[in-house]
């Protein structure tokens, strides 16, 4: 899939992440996510920010938890979910994102036939969330190293998942890292399942279905099982932000 073409404002380093954010193609976003299955955002975080966000991963008062992934037979590598409150960046990264997917969240429900229904505020859906028991903070920090992978999963977490999450890239592939390709997968009603490899450079994010999307077919609209991984690292550092919207329980 081609990248997206941002705006110029998406490029000036002195504009606020919202800003960068609300001057996507929104209507693009929503096209390639029901074409592809996924939709690519080139470059919505700086070469600084990246760096700044990498450097929180050694800050451990930042994190609620740590988990070491080839003790749960997850892959290899570890990854560290962030405690409330965020930092700032990844709030506002969360926050102005959720509203406009939040929009393509609620077509995709109507489309399937699902009664639930998404509001367009973030912290409103966090109230709905919290009032269910969901209210440990998701978004995450993943670090690999060579030799680490991980294998292809779900990011569900109890009874109220957002059906959209993002993942950014942080460090530099060829410079910092090689390998650890993002990999979707995509398993539809008896046929075999496809894969799509994402090639990602540092401050590019990809926005992708948390378990399942809408695709149309010859007697109307029907789920399609989605999975995401990382390829095998083979040299280097890889390290990713994980934002996903529903708290955990």
């Amino acid at each position: 899939m081609t990248v997206l073409a941002q705006r110029q404002s998406v490029k000036d380093a002195s504009g606020s992440i919202a800003t960068r954010v609300a001057a996507l193609d929104w209507s693009a976003v929503a096209a390639h996510l029901d074409r592809d299955g996924y939709s690519h955002l080139s470059s919505l975080l700086t070469h600084d920010e990246c760096q700044e966000l990498a450097g929180l991963y050694q800050e451990d008062t930042r994190f609620r938890s740590r988990v070491v992934m080839a003790r749960h037979n997850f892959g290899r590598g570890e990854y560290k979910y962030f405690a409330y409150p965020l930092p700032r960046r990844i709030a506002n990264l969360r926050t102005a994102l959720y509203r406009p997917l939040s929009t393509i969240a609620n077509q995709w429900a109507e489309t399937l036939g699902n009664d639930i229904r998404f509001p367009a505020g973030h912290k409103a859906y966090l109230a709905r969330c919290h009032n269910a028991g969901q209210s440990k903070p998701t978004p995450l920090m993943l670090r690999y190293e060579a030799g680490d992978y991980n294998c292809l999963h779900q990011d569900l977490y109890g009874e109220h998942v957002f059906p959209l999450q993002a993942v950014f890239m942080l460090s530099a592939p060829d410079d910092d890292f090689t390998g650890g390709e993002f990999i979707l997968t995509e398993q539809r009603s008896r046929m075999q399942s496809r894969a799509e490899v994402v090639q990602l450079r540092q401050g590019d994010g990809v926005i992708f279905p948390v378990h399942n999307r809408p695709v149309q077919g010859k007697r109307g609209a029907y789920r399609v099982n989605m999975r995401h991984g990382v390829s095998r690292i083979h040299s280097g550092c890889r390290q990713t932000l994980g934002v996903i919207f529903h708290d955990a329980a």
